[in-house]
């Protein structure tokens, strides 16, 4: 895949998750203002009911009943007894004249109400019951006395107001301050609600006219976010996924990309490992034909075992190629017999010694009689791989350790060579995958022969591990019987 691509597909994803990110912002944002209007309201839809509910009971309990015959006379009413009592009662007699005579100064605090409108007004402060205590059937007229208030009970209108927003499950920090019609001036709890706050008006039927009611509340954000936590949630799950998914994307085309690249080394590096034995061939029989024309037996063999040595290498490489394409499936199939470990180990240190002797190899083992159950076949392959690794790309001191440990058998196979980083030692078991060096091919290989010898390891049930510490240690585990 061209660098341009991938770059286009990748500034595209991150496009899609900031445009993501930024609608699922937007939406919550306007969520959470729509909340808070909706909290405004719900506020003052509480207040108002608490409100109008604390007039009303107010005027339940401070309002005086009183009934007149048609002869002008008062029934008794105790609770107007002490008014009465300032009252001339010689002037009874003149009826409902009396209210007239009621001095201003003791009826400061009362609204009379009489007349056809007195219906109207009983229904407002909540004394309908009166008709049904008090029922006359000769009734003339009939008057209602109610006391006015300019102070607030502050523990009842909290009852009220408590209640109301408990209904609607608002849990907020609340002040408020009431201004009567007379200037009177009552405030709550303004000490402790900040100054930044929301606030609203009461708006209530029965708050007395001319007067003034502000509720100011706050803790508003955690009383919004409860209430939007199911579509927070859900966002979240939205964003998470539709990132998570974009990742997996680019992670895939990666991958891709990676194998792309693969497969454009493994071609070159095919290209150049076939190509030597062929040419060697090639000439090999070139001189057969035109160098050779006395037909000398020896120059001859000479040439047949170039070509034959160079056609083993080409059979070689092919086979191994077929090996791996194999083990991607179940058709490998492994015959396993007992197989003398230490011996296998020995004439592998001893066969890469002879091809490099520039290196300094030594083996060590616990045991000599080392037996484990394998497929002696592919195992010898896959140490082999890892011996004919550490000539390569390792140091000049290469060293084999055997370890028994109960069921199990430790192989170290350990170079002093330090090249390998940490990033390429996660990738070395991988197909295909060689330390980049660029255009440079002074090493041969497919990068198959790490790839291979994990998996063989692993269809013994064991594990193989690579450590850089200090140097490079490839760590074989094997059970023994198989």
């Amino acid at each position: 895949m061209r660098n341009w691509n991938f770059r286009t597909i990748l500034y595209f994803i991150c496009t899609v998750i900031l445009a993501t990110l930024s609608i699922q912002f937007y939406w919550n944002y306007k969520n959470y203002i729509d909340g808070e209007q909706q909290l405004i309201r719900e506020v003052q839809s509480s207040l108002d009911s608490a409100i109008d509910s604390y007039f009303i009971d107010l005027a339940d309990r401070n309002t005086i009943g009183i009934s007149v015959s048609k002869d002008g006379e008062i029934l008794k009413n105790t609770e107007f007894d002490s008014l009465l009592s300032r009252i001339d009662q010689q002037d009874t007699g003149k009826g409902i004249d009396i209210l007239d005579r009621i001095d201003p100064n003791d009826i400061s605090k009362m609204n009379i109400i009489s007349g056809p409108g007195l219906d109207d007004q009983k229904k407002a402060l909540g004394t309908d019951k009166l008709d049904s205590e008090n029922t006359i059937t000769d009734l003339a007229k009939r008057i209602i006395l109610s006391f006015t208030v300019d102070t607030l009970e502050i523990s009842i209108l909290n009852s009220y107001l408590n209640d109301q927003l408990s209904a609607k499950n608002i849990n907020v920090d609340y002040a408020y301050k009431f201004k009567s019609n007379n200037g009177v001036v009552q405030t709550y709890n303004t000490d402790v609600v900040e100054k930044n706050v929301l606030s609203t008006t009461a708006k209530a039927a029965y708050l007395p006219k001319n007067s003034h009611f502000e509720l100011m509340f706050t803790n508003l954000t955690t009383t919004i976010l409860r209430r939007n936590l199911f579509g927070i949630i859900l966002s979240t799950i939205l964003v998470a996924s539709v990132v998570a998914c974009l990742f997996f994307l680019l992670r895939i085309i990666n991958r891709q990309k990676q194998l792309a690249e693969l497969k454009n080394d493994l071609i070159s590096n095919i290209t150049h490992e076939f190509k030597t034995p062929i040419s060697t061939v090639k000439v090999a029989l070139e001189g057969i034909e035109f160098f050779n024309k006395e037909n000398d037996p020896i120059k001859t063999k000479n040439y047949l075992l170039v070509s034959n040595n160079q056609l083993n290498k080409l059979q070689m490489m092919v086979e191994k190629l077929l090996e791996t394409a194999t083990l991607d499936g179940d058709n490998l199939q492994l015959k396993k017999e007992e197989v003398p470990l230490y011996r296998m180990l020995s004439d592998l240190v001893e066969k890469h010694h002879n091809l490099a002797l520039n290196k300094e190899f030594s083996f060590d083992a616990e045991e000599k009689k080392i037996f484990i159950i394998a497929d002696a076949f592919h195992l010898e392959n896959a140490l082999n791989n890892i011996f004919d690794n550490a000539v390569k790309y390792g140091g000049n001191k290469i060293e084999a350790v055997v370890s028994s440990e109960k069921e199990v058998v430790k192989i170290k196979i350990s170079d002093n060579g330090n090249s390998l980083t940490k990033p390429q030692a996660e990738k070395v078991f991988d197909k295909f995958y060689r330390v980049p060096k660029g255009n440079t091919h002074d090493v041969k290989g497919f990068g198959i022969g790490l790839y291979y010898t994990k998996n063989i390891i692993e269809k013994h049930g064991g594990s193989v591990e690579l450590d850089l510490n200090n140097q490079t240690t490839f760590i074989i585990t094997l059970p023994r019987n198989g």
